[in-house]
């Protein structure tokens, strides 16, 4: 029998071919796929400017660098994320003030977020968990009465939509992951949409080492030609013209691979509406499952992992609370208790296989083997 891991990337022929191209060509990276990979990107959004980078996080990084994160800043988070949403406003030197999930959500609490608003808040990110799309006109809201910037954390909820308008557009900046078990994948990639020429002008210098060799830009009379400035502390984040291929290939997919991934949730809904002691989560009409975050009794949760993978099912936890993390322990002074909404769903949460290339018989086996542990309970 299979293993079922609880994500795994779709590659077809059309994708090798596409990466095979580009092996064939003369650009690897700097080249024209990139360019192609952000255009469509920025069309699909329906944002003026897509700005690729080499992972999630380099996108994170960017992004807040683009808002002006700095010393002294704050910015406003959730604690049930990946460490990625909060460690790039530390890299840029700013602070962290989390505030608490919304359990029926499982997003960052629109009201919550506004009690931890300070003078010095830079930035606020709600973070679209598992393809559930975050509120983002209450956080549009509140940003507008702090003079803050929003950035949208949707690196679960590419082809997520609020209404007809696709994840990415909303946010003053939206960073998206194109990580294998996303729903798209460049084997390692991120991206950055936003409609502010500023911003997308300050995100391609960061990527690119804060070197410019556009002459127009120059502070100083360019020597010729081949002269660039460094005008900011920037990075390699890069993408090069490889994985752009498979990502622009992927992009054709997208539509098909979201559209599959809510047809498994709604097959795990029913499977588990008369299971007791179990807790689906939240629906949207424009929910992009990135996850499928099945909350069980929290006593129960190690039980229910260890023999999953025993009957060849690859139950995962998503994620250890931010706050709760050694290095945020130690360095913050945050501690257990300090958001009770994060911390309950993390102690019952297991992420259930959820992926395109999952078979109905594939859900069914999942969803047998849950019933069998509950009922064992």
């Amino acid at each position: 029998m299979k293993f079922l891991s609880y994500g795994h990337q779709y590659i077809d022929e059309e994708d090798i071919r596409a990466v095979a191209e580009v092996l064939r060509g003369d650009w690897l990276t700097q080249g024209p796929s990139v360019d192609a990979f952000e255009k469509a990107f920025a069309e699909y959004v329906g944002t003026r400017h897509a700005v690729a980078f080499a992972n999630g996080t380099a996108a994170l990084h960017g992004a807040y660098f683009a808002a002006g994160v700095g010393p002294g800043d704050e910015v406003v988070t959730s604690p049930m994320t990946f460490a990625a949403t909060s460690n790039a406003a530390l890299y840029l030197g700013g602070s962290v003030r989390f505030a608490d999930m919304d359990p029926a959500t499982l997003c960052l609490d629109p009201g919550k977020a506004k009690e931890k608003i300070t003078s010095r808040t830079k930035v606020i990110a709600p973070v679209s968990f598992a393809g559930y799309p975050a509120d983002m006109a209450a956080f549009r809201e509140a940003a507008a009465e702090c003079g803050a910037v929003l950035v949208e954390d949707a690196c679960h909820a590419l082809g997520a939509k609020r209404g007809r308008t696709p994840v990415g557009k909303e946010a003053d900046l939206t960073a998206f992951s194109f990580h294998p078990v996303k729903h798209i994948t460049t084997g390692e990639g991120g991206m950055v949409t936003t409609d502010s020429d500023e911003y997308a002008e300050r995100l391609r210098l960061f990527r690119t080492h804060g070197i410019t060799k556009d002459p127009s830009k120059m502070e100083g009379e360019p020597d010729g030609p081949w002269s660039t400035e460094m005008q900011a502390l920037g990075f390699n984040y890069r993408l090069s013209d490889i994985h752009a291929a498979l990502g622009l290939s992927q992009m054709k997919k997208l539509d098909r691979f979201v559209s599959r991934r809510k047809e498994i949730a709604s097959l795990y809904d029913g499977l588990f509406s008369s299971v007791r002691g179990l807790e689906i989560p939240p629906r949207h009409e424009g929910h992009a499952y990135h996850l499928y975050p099945l909350r069980v009794p929290a006593e129960r949760r190690k039980e229910f992992i260890l023999k999953l993978k025993e009957r060849g099912i690859g139950g995962m936890v998503h994620y250890p609370p931010v706050h709760l993390h050694p290095y945020y322990r130690k360095n913050f002074g945050w501690k257990q208790g300090d958001f009770p909404a994060a911390e309950t769903f993390y102690s019952r949460e297991i992420s259930l296989p959820m992926f395109y290339g999952l078979s109905d018989d594939d859900v069914a086996r999942v969803a047998e083997e849950i019933r069998r542990i509950a009922d064992a309970g």
